[in-house]
């Protein structure tokens, strides 16, 4: 049965609506802060005055830092993420078909709040308190600083490794699961090994999913705060400062709003172009 254009029209209506109200407005308001001198005490009546907040931001040799520690992160964790979860889908298909109620046992990483990983971590990884630095004084006699400034990149991506892997996991998983069993049959008839069955015929197929993992891991990477903040905060001398927490800092520390919201908009821009990009690799994807 088709759908009128009328009916599309109220059908769509109230999600965009809603749409409109709640991220329009928003948005709007935070493109005058961004073109606008703003604090804390003229946040109802703020001055324009063009791109300054933007060209300062861009001048700022702390934001650079916190991009290029965000797009480290971000690739780094990502790319192992989507590694490990490969794997894993591949090596434990067997066992989670039989038993699908392992998958729940390994997504419980994923359902806990970042900040109380962050947390958790904090406390076990601490160097006067913490139980690992503990046992590896005892067993070892010497414990490095996990959260000190020469640790603390490596600890980060893999405590973002450890709660996310279980999504990419997922999604994965559910790919390789879906792969027709008689695209297999053929590639064994024509003599392909498990090597080649892997590289010529299964990876291919997933090919788009796998990529599309990677941009939603690395765009989740890519705005960490929560853990980051509550494990090390920004680091000695910023060393562990990301593009989420240099905006926190500009806007509740700096008081000045105006550029903060202007590092949100880059921000926003910068992902915004990324899901373009993704959505046109897609659609190349599904037309070859």
């Amino acid at each position: 049965m088709q759908v009128s254009s009328k009916e599309k029209f109220w059908l769509t209506a109230p999600i965009t609506f809603f749409l409109l109200v709640m991220l329009g407005f928003p948005l709007l308001l935070d493109l005058i802060y961004s073109v606008s001198e703003v604090t804390f005490e003229n946040l109802l009546s703020p001055r324009l005055q063009g791109f300054e907040n933007y060209f300062e931001t861009l001048q700022d040799p702390t934001y650079w830092d916190a991009l290029a520690f965000s797009l480290k992160f971000g690739l780094t964790a990502s790319l192992v993420q989507l590694i490990l979860a490969l794997f894993l889908a591949i090596y434990l298909e067997p066992l989670l078909a039989r038993h699908p109620w392992l998958m729940a046992v390994l997504m419980a990483p994923m359902m806990v709040a970042p900040a109380l990983i962050g947390l958790m971590y904090r406390l076990i990884l601490h160097e006067f308190v913490g139980v690992i630095p503990y046992y590896l004084w005892e067993w070892v006699g010497d414990s490095p600083a996990f959260l000190g400034t020469e640790n603390a990149f490596l600890t980060l991506v893999t405590i973002e490794i450890l709660q996310w892997t279980p999504f990419a996991l997922l999604i994965l998983y559910t790919a390789y699961r879906a792969i027709p069993t008689h695209l297999r049959e053929a590639a064994r008839m024509d003599g392909a090994n498990s090597a080649q069955l892997l590289l010529l015929v299964e990876l291919p197929y997933m090919m788009p999913v796998i990529l599309l993992t990677f941009f939603i891991r690395f765009i989740d990477s890519f705005r960490v705060f929560d853990n980051i903040y509550v494990l090390v905060g920004s680091g000695a001398g910023g060393t562990s400062t990301s593009l989420s927490i240099y905006i926190y800092k500009a806007f509740f520390r700096g008081g000045n709003i105006g550029q903060a919201v202007a590092a949100s908009v880059l921000l926003f821009l910068a992902a915004l172009l990324l899901i373009a990009l993704l959505e046109r690799f897609s659609r190349r994807m599904e037309t070859t």
